[in-house]
């Protein structure tokens, strides 16, 4: 986003408007955390802003201020398409592709009100009037806080917003191991703390919060559906919905559980089957150079992050995983690069 651009959202944000914020499929933390930061932002500068999801979200992450006037396009699309007709302002946050937003795609895409990407993902559409987007960035709540930054607001930055951030950093850097942290990230996470952001509440709310089916439902993933391959330094998981509904399956239950795989000793590209919706929802997340946005991106209709990607596949879970296995052969050489 250059000077000029900044200068044009500043006279647009200095008197109140109607703004919608919408976010991507199954929103995670930087989805809602950048989401209802940025909503605590805008409502202290007297906007009327209205948060969209295409559908709903984990209950670990219905604690943050405003998650109460959040409104889900599934449930309700009749308000939420009229908030997005009468919006004045659009913003658009953690997602590169308006497919990532499903039939909401649409009703965005149609809207006249001009339209603010901030996102961390590779490769965006060309859909938005403004755009803050830096692959390099932590998560999509370390971008809104630079553009509060961006805005001169930095003194809005209150207890609400910044917890809100800070959730969205936290989760999206694995809890600040992964190596998008920067030292940047620690500078916002302190400022972040220094506005009142209760680190340990945070953590606490978002992963000490398992129900006894969640963590049997990862027992079941650790003990019964590993595979491992180890010629090709790969491990994945898979769960069919009947095996989902075994476990009183609930949104959220099966959130990291890639990560596990990735954990292994050796492992540097791992994977997650899961069927929900009639389709199979993947996950895939590497070690070093080996690049899943492109696989994903290749051979599942999806796409992210270098190390961490998501995708999906309209064939069924037994065909999806044979597919997976019968590329595995191509890439070994990369797999086994030390890079």
């Amino acid at each position: 986003m250059n000077a000029k651009q900044i200068i044009e959202l500043k006279t647009l944000l200095a008197k109140p408007k109607k703004i919608v914020i919408v976010t991507h499929w199954s929103p995670d933390g930087d989805a809602m955390g950048s989401s209802l930061g940025l909503y605590n932002y805008l409502i202290q500068k007297k906007h009327k802003v209205t948060v969209i999801t295409p559908n709903d979200y984990p209950t670990f992450l219905d604690w943050m201020k405003g998650n109460d006037s959040v409104v889900d396009f599934s449930k309700n699309s009749k308000k939420a398409k009229d908030a997005v007709m009468k919006a004045e302002l659009i913003f658009t946050l953690d997602f590169n592709s308006l497919k990532r937003i499903d039939k909401l795609g649409p009703e965005i895409q149609k809207a006249k009100a001009p339209k603010i990407l901030i996102d961390h993902h590779l490769m965006p559409e060309n859909y938005a009037k403004y755009m803050l987007h830096d692959t390099k960035a932590s998560s999509t709540c370390e971008l809104v806080f630079d553009f509060i930054t961006m805005m001169g607001d930095l003194k809005l930055i209150n207890k609400a917003v910044a917890e809100c951030i800070y959730t969205g950093i936290m989760t999206d850097t694995g809890s600040f191991r992964f190596p998008s942290t920067s030292s940047k990230t620690h500078r916002v996470i302190a400022h972040l703390i220094g506005a009142g952001a209760s680190n340990a509440d945070v953590h606490e709310r978002i992963y000490d919060g398992n129900t006894e089916s969640k963590l049997k439902l990862l027992g079941f993933c650790l003990a019964e559906k590993l595979t491992v391959f180890n010629d090709y330094r790969t491990a994945f998981f898979s769960l069919t919905n009947d095996e989902l509904q075994r476990f009183n399956y609930k949104k959220g239950d099966t959130e990291g559980v890639v990560n596990y795989a990735l954990s292994i000793e050796g492992i540097r590209f791992a994977a997650f089957f899961v069927e929900r919706d009639g389709i199979i929802k993947t996950s895939f997340r590497s070690k070093g150079n080996f690049d899943v946005n492109v696989f994903s991106r290749n051979h599942f209709d999806g796409g992210g992050h270098a190390n961490a990607a998501g995708g999906m596949s309209e064939l069924s879970m037994d065909e999806t995983i044979s597919k997976f296995v019968a590329l595995l052969p191509q890439y070994k050489k990369q797999l086994n690069s030390k890079k």
